[in-house]
């Protein structure tokens, strides 16, 4: 049995989905999906989760959990959900090696 989560959550984006869930008051839950779209076929769509739903796949580090619908996870197997701050912004990103192809923005794919 592969003891490897399905998808991660570094332990920079972590502390992020913490601070942002305190400040609003809501549990410390990021749920990712995926949408058709985007500049590359695919975008990531993040947002702070109130419950995790049936067929919902979690992991979790630091008391944060991450979750994914069935549907989306197929396309983000083997993901790391990263935080990062840079000159141009600070964002969730997704370091996906399911992706065949990203875009410049780094918010959608394809496969």
């Amino acid at each position: 049995m592969n003891d490897a989560p399905d998808i991660d959550l570094s332990p920079a984006a972590a502390a992020r989905v913490a601070m942002i869930a305190a400040k609003q008051g809501k549990p410390a839950m990021l749920r990712l999906s995926v949408d058709g779209g985007g500049c590359a076929g695919f975008q990531y769509v993040f947002g702070l989760a109130d419950v995790v739903a049936e067929g919902d796949v979690t992991t979790e580090r630091d008391g944060v959990t991450l979750v994914v619908d069935s549907v989306s996870l197929d396309l983000v197997r083997g993901a790391m959900v990263d935080y990062a701050e840079s000159l141009g912004g600070a964002a969730f990103k997704v370091e996906n090696p399911q992706a065949a192809s990203g875009c410049g923005c780094g918010s959608s794919f394809s496969i």
